[in-house]
């Protein structure tokens, strides 16, 4: 999986439909080999990222847990250290 595809479930607020997007838009891309698709594969492009999305969105909404939800400032700043452990 891509390392820049991030956990939406669970969250404090709860994902956007644009983060909900950006998951599927990426997914395809990795799936397909390509950031940009040629003008006769579009559609089919198109077509795979609106059905990802909407698939993924059904997913978080039917997801049940009896975890509290995740704090995104606290999620982002233990992200931030990670990097920073990693890289320097």
């Amino acid at each position: 999986m891509c390392r820049n595809i991030r956990p939406l479930q669970n969250l404090a607020p709860p994902a956007t439909p644009a983060e909900v997007h950006e998951a599927a838009l990426q997914y395809v891309r990795k799936i397909a080999g390509t950031t940009r698709p040629s003008r006769a594969n579009a559609e089919t492009f198109d077509r795979a990222v609106a059905e990802v999305e909407a698939v993924t969105a059904r997913l978080l909404d039917e997801l049940v847990t009896s975890a509290p939800p995740r704090d995104r400032a606290v999620e982002a700043e233990k992200a931030r250290q990670r990097s920073l452990a990693r890289f320097g």
